[in-house]
């Protein structure tokens, strides 16, 4: 019997096992042992602790399983200190000439920043394969319908027409350009000591350069951005700026998962069936847009933990306070989430099918959205009243093509450009909606 709290660790467990090991716990504490060990590793290295094989080092890392964690988690148990636990487990892995070596100089805080770090960069890893899907398919959908005209709705009336691939162009540029922000923000490490002084480094080996074996070990041993002016803690401004713009992506799915929505409502788009699925427990006709639904639901989850995150994890009283702890064991459901988003987005893109004569239809029925464009040559006719006059014409009247032609003639305007403006209908209204894709879509 399965009495997970969290969705994420039951029904959708099956759906994030690419970040499940990663963001759990067994997955920090492999973290942090990963840090430990290779610090050790790096110190004697420097000749300053006695040299660890490298083949040691990884045989421990390699080795590291369920029985491993249930190990540390036992020693916790009487600890009641997670990192103390790690720093007992590698001594019964290790002769003890390496004991007062493990954990040297080191606050708790040295090894929790530097395994968060390497967790988050894991998870960036994981989200970029389905974000790049993401992206990849908006792009083609973009091309594939960028001559297929729509009306467009502003305040949800009828408003000036566009074409689906221009309107599928505007969220692949807003998502592709966050997704550029987060490919290139830094995840940012420190290792020097209990308020970031080197006091006990420098105390212990007054003429060894720690400032600078610091910056080698964040960087060249852990591929990590190193950040050489911190209080205990390292301040989590690159963590708070990579949950900004998970926050802000996630922003743009809802907004689409909730357009894509509507024109499934409105019959611009149908959905594939699937077979054996069910729509509604009472009403057979239907194939519900579930899958945007639930990418909505998700990111929306992801959305409010990652602001909350963003928001408290930058502050922190004096040189340290605890309350980080609590909020960064916290960033699987922002991961879990966005990935959940991200996987129902994408299954539900792959199922809509254009249908151009459901678009075409509507259009037709729409003539009122020519008004614009003949109370605008009229302007440039030297119309002063142009929009009062087709404000008067059109407003809250239901008006047809041939209505719209009448009024044209009406107007004292040159004959090529009443031949011109008669020559438009809601399909040939979209502007520079093909060349904007063309141009701007690569």
């Amino acid at each position: 019997m399965n009495f997970s709290i969290s969705p994420l660790d039951g029904r959708y467990a099956s759906k994030v096992n690419e970040i499940a090991t990663n963001f759990s716990e067994f997955g920090l504490a492999r973290a942090r042992v990963q840090v430990e060990i290779k610090w050790l590793y790096f110190l004697g290295q420097q000749s300053i602790a006695p040299p660890l094989e490298k083949s040691l080092v990884d045989e421990v890392l390699l080795n590291y399983n369920e029985s491993s964690f249930n190990q540390i988690k036992q020693i916790e148990s009487q600890t009641n200190h997670d990192v103390k636990a790690i720093e007992l487990y590698l001594r019964e892995k290790l002769d003890k000439r390496y004991w007062p070596w493990i954990h040297f100089a080191c606050t708790s805080e040295d090894i929790n920043n530097l395994s968060y770090g390497l967790i988050i960069r894991e998870g960036r890893n994981v989200l970029n394969e389905p974000l790049v899907k993401l992206l990849e398919d908006l792009k083609s959908k973009s091309m594939t319908w960028k001559s297929i005209p729509m009306l467009c709705r502003t305040h949800g009336q009828t408003a000036t027409p566009s074409t689906m691939g221009k309107e599928f162009a505007v969220f692949w540029n807003r998502m592709n350009r966050i997704f550029e922000v987060i490919s290139l923000i830094s995840v940012s490490g420190k290792i020097n000591g209990a308020t970031g002084t080197y006091a006990a480094h420098m105390v212990a080996f007054p003429n060894i350069d720690w400032i600078t074996l610091s910056q080698k070990f964040v960087e060249d041993e852990l591929n990590l951005d190193w950040n050489p002016l911190t209080t205990q803690i390292e301040p989590h401004d690159d963590q708070s700026a990579f949950l900004n713009e998970m926050s802000r992506f996630s922003n743009v799915a809802i907004d689409l998962c909730r357009d894509i929505w509507g024109y499934i409502s409105l019959g611009y788009f149908g959905q594939k069936i699937v077979a054996g699925e069910t729509g509604s427990s009472t009403m057979p006709h239907k194939v519900n847009p579930i899958d945007f639904e639930n990418a909505e639901g998700n990111f929306k989850l992801a959305r409010g933990v990652a602001r909350t995150l963003a928001d408290e994890l930058p502050i922190s009283r004096w040189q340290r306070d605890l309350t980080d702890s609590t909020l960064q064991r916290n960033f699987g459901l922002v991961f879990g989430h966005f990935l959940l988003g991200l996987k129902s987005l994408q299954k539900g893109l792959g199922k809509i099918e254009i249908r151009e004569n459901r678009i075409k239809e509507e259009l037709n029925n729409a003539p009122e959205v020519l008004t614009e464009a003949v109370q605008t040559v009229m302007r440039v006719h030297g119309h002063i009243d142009a929009y009062d006059q087709l404000k008067t014409f059109s407003r809250g009247k239901v008006l047809s093509l041939s209505d719209v032609r009448d009024f044209i003639d009406s107007v004292d305007l040159p004959t090529e450009v009443k031949d011109r403006l008669k020559q438009l209908t809601p399909e040939t209204y979209v502007g520079g909606a093909e060349e904007l894709v063309e141009q701007f879509v690569n």
